[in-house]
């Protein structure tokens, strides 16, 4: 028995092991949000998070890597892509169905922007996976992904003129062009109050706040009052 778990223990990180080669040599050149030190962080946040939840850590580490395999903003909205290509991966390297069906899931219904339409699956290694994404999306490195996206599609720092839109179905926010300002408003602050773990919320917290010290000095910069 316990050198049948060695041995899946072994095997499990092989196939980690090649989920990294794979990811690492997919996203060469890829936008700096969402490269391989995106997947990296995120892979270590989902780490860290199941080590306090009762998941399946050998999916969690796998959908971590893989969930922004084909993000769908690089392809032209097409939110199936990231899915079929982590499936034929998993597919190629002899993963059983059942697994690459669940992680599939994961990274279809995990982004925030799922979040503004239907989900049709939950499982606590999504939970786990969709709380070490959103880290990565808060506090300074959150704040510097913003602002290398929004540069990326050229879009303006801030317009007072355009306010937030705060009720966006999910084609609205897929659609939006506004200033990267409004973007903390949109999404990066309301992440904290998504998430699914006691520890992905301390981190968040942390984070949060520090996001709120930024705009409020960014504000102050904006205005010239100091």
């Amino acid at each position: 028995m316990k050198v049948a778990k060695e041995n899946q223990n072994l095997q499990n990180r092989n196939i980690i092991s090649q989920t990294v080669q794979f990811v690492k040599q997919t996203l060469q050149g890829a936008e700096s949000g969402h490269d391989w030190w995106h997947i990296q962080r995120v892979w270590n946040n989902a780490i860290l998070i199941s080590k306090t939840e009762q998941a399946d850590t050998f999916i969690i580490e796998l959908a971590a890597l893989l969930h922004d395999i084909a993000d769908s903003k690089f392809h032209d909205g097409d939110e199936e892509i990231g899915p079929q290509r982590a499936g034929e991966f998993l597919k190629s390297i002899g993963l059983e169905e059942k697994i690459i069906i669940h992680i599939q899931q994961i990274i279809r219904n995990m982004s925030f922007k799922a979040s503004l339409g239907q989900i049709n699956f939950h499982s606590k290694e999504m939970e786990v996976v969709q709380d070490a994404d959103r880290l990565d999306a808060i506090g300074a490195i959150g704040i510097a992904r913003a602002f290398t996206y929004g540069g990326f599609k050229n879009r303006e720092l801030y317009n007072p003129d355009i306010p937030p839109a705060l009720t966006m179905s999910k084609e609205e926010y897929k659609k939006s062009d506004a200033p990267t300002i409004n973007h903390f408003y949109e999404k990066l602050l309301l992440l904290k109050d998504k998430m699914n773990t006691e520890t992905g919320l301390r981190i968040a917290e942390e984070r949060h706040q520090f996001m709120l010290t930024y705009l409020e000095q960014f504000y102050n910069e904006w205005n010239g009052e100091h």
